[in-house]
């Protein structure tokens, strides 16, 4: 993990990106996070570490402004969860929520990213495709696709899967004949 970008409060209130060497608002530290990276806020003057006061901060003006993401009910619920025994076990509730959120938004992201290799059948509809294009090619395809190259050298495989598709190819060639007859 990189160290958290570290942001220093000055006396006079003012943010300044330790990092960049510039002065920052509440709505660039929630950039910062948005963008994945770990903000540390402390205060220059004691060394408080103000990190939770700021992110709550910036919380309840994304809430004001109207970008509900808290339902009045968890809210509710939080304001309680600091007034009985309930506290201890809220944090880490909250905390597993995220990360199975976190996680499933990643796992998501992944099958969007490759999407036809999740669908069931693409192994054997791949394995199909290289015995085309071996038909198709007189085996010239020997060494372009992974499954050739990992073949073993008798034959017997190849010359079954090969008869099929040959067999295949004649019963597509006879029907596109018999529609051209149709014309």
């Amino acid at each position: 993990m990189a160290k958290p970008l570290l942001i220093k409060r000055y006396a006079s209130r003012r943010l300044y990106n330790t990092e960049t060497s510039d002065y920052v608002t509440l709505e660039d530290i929630s950039g910062f996070i948005r963008d994945g990276r770990e903000v540390q806020i402390i205060d220059l003057k004691s060394g408080d570490d103000l990190t939770r006061q700021y992110l709550l901060q910036i919380v309840a003006d994304h809430e004001s402004r109207g970008e509900n993401v808290l339902p009045l009910e968890v809210l509710t619920d939080l304001v309680r969860s600091y007034t009985t025994q309930a506290q201890s076990v809220v944090p880490q509730f909250l905390a597993m929520s995220f990360d199975m959120l976190r996680d499933g938004q990643s796992k998501m992201m992944e099958s969007m990213a490759n999407p036809i290799s999740a669908m069931p059948g693409f192994d054997a509809m791949r394995a199909q495709q290289e015995a085309f294009m071996k038909a198709m090619t007189g085996n010239l395809a020997n060494g372009w696709t992974a499954s050739s190259a990992n073949d073993d050298d008798d034959g017997d495989d190849d010359n079954v899967e090969l008869a099929e598709i040959r067999q295949q190819l004649a019963a597509m060639q006879d029907q596109l004949t018999k529609m051209g007859g149709k014309r």
